[in-house]
């Protein structure tokens, strides 16, 4: 009767990797924030929550709950916001043109005799913006609600009184869904180029070198203003293109050099000799071998590229103005905080901040992860 020895089947990458992450307490922290964040992303995109992030339910420049409300200021009433609101719609709208038309109407003189046969309906002066003005006055009253607004709000509210919390909410699916698939573009773009550089060599890799070389000659900060300036179109897929096209530098250099320590190896000669195709033998055989590098640079562009589009929508190349960004309401709060008003600023910054140093740790510990050597 034989003896059996048990089998014992050795964990592969991945599981060593996980295993050495959930270990690192640190690492498992940082990957419940980023997944919360992530969270709060889809079910801002789908509508769940932060839907009407563009409602006004406070007043302007509502302060956060725990600060309570505004001082009113010396000499003022406490009349309710309602009845302010309906005082300040049934103020009368100035018209710029008034001169103007009493001008050309000379309505210092005599009133010319109107002909045969005209009534006095026929004789006055038509405005052409009559039905302009009224419209406005009528959407404005429209837009005022009847009852009192909020005093205060739970992270504050902007100049036109739209909660603060809820557009940072729907600010970070705009920011967070231009990082991931920003950093999709840019690591597919670096991980292809640098697979067929590396894997092929001679005047294709030449090819390649010299334009990661013109990439890389222009200072990043300026060659995306300088394509954002070029494209003069705004919007969330514009910065996708415009960030993914320019990063892709990091990870050609990683993947090609990769690619020439791989494809002289033993199991690439092995894959040869069978009879694997070139895209085989790249793609199948040498690439799982190099997957970690391109994930940990994939967190690593996601974090870069959520900054970048913070950066991109506070200069005004970013998102358009009916989309709002963690950018761009730090765009809106630079003059907000002239006037004393941080809240909108102080909610941006620490909802980005938290997500950023987040992720960064958890790239770190995955990095570390991934790579025994290290250990």
């Amino acid at each position: 009767m034989p003896f059996d020895k048990p089998h014992a089947v050795s964990p592969g990458l991945w599981a060593l990797a996980w295993k050495r992450l959930r270990s690192d307490r640190v690492a498992m922290v940082s990957l419940a924030i980023v997944a919360v964040f992530l969270v709060m992303m889809v079910l801002s995109g789908t509508g769940l929550i932060a839907k009407d992030w563009a409602k006004e339910v406070g007043v302007n420049y509502a302060p956060p709950t725990f600060v309570g409300p505004a001082e009113p200021e010396a000499g003022a009433t406490s009349a309710p916001a309602a009845s302010v609101s309906e005082k300040a719609t049934e103020l009368p709208i100035e018209d710029p043109l008034a001169d103007a038309l009493a001008a050309i109407r000379n309505e210092g003189a005599a009133p010319p005799k109107a002909p045969t046969g005209a009534t006095a309906e026929d004789s006055k002066t038509v405005d052409p913006l009559a039905d302009v003005m009224a419209d406005i006055r009528s959407k404005a009253v429209e837009s005022v609600p009847a009852e009192a607004r909020a005093l205060t709000l739970p992270l504050g509210g902007d100049k036109w009184g739209r909660d603060v919390l809820k557009k940072v909410i729907k600010g970070s699916e705009t920011s967070i869904f231009v990082g991931l698939a920003a950093a999709f573009v840019a690591t597919l773009l670096g991980t292809v180029f640098g697979a067929v550089a590396g894997y092929y060599g001679k005047w294709i890799d030449d090819f390649f070198n010299w334009f990661y070389s013109v990439f890389t000659a222009i200072p990043y900060l300026l060659l995306i203003l300088a394509v954002a300036a070029v494209l003069q179109q705004k919007g969330t897929f514009t910065i996708v293109l415009i960030l993914g096209l320019t990063g892709w530098t990091g990870t050609f250099r990683l993947i090609r050099g990769e690619y020439l320590k791989h494809k002289g190896r033993e199991y690439v000669q092995a894959a040869d000799a069978i009879g694997a195709s070139n895209v085989r033998r790249m793609f199948v055989h040498i690439f799982p071998n190099i997957s970690h590098v391109v994930l940990v640079q994939l967190s690593i562009y996601t974090v870069a590229f959520i900054k970048s589009e913070v950066i991109l929508s506070f200069l005004g190349f970013g998102v358009p103005v009916d989309v709002v960004s963690w950018g761009s309401m730090l765009n809106e709060a630079q003059n907000e905080l002239i006037l004393g008003k941080w809240w909108q600023l102080a909610a941006a910054g620490t909802f980005m901040a938290v997500l950023v140093t987040a992720f960064s740790l958890f790239t770190d510990a995955l990095r570390d992860a991934l790579d025994p050597k290290l250990k």
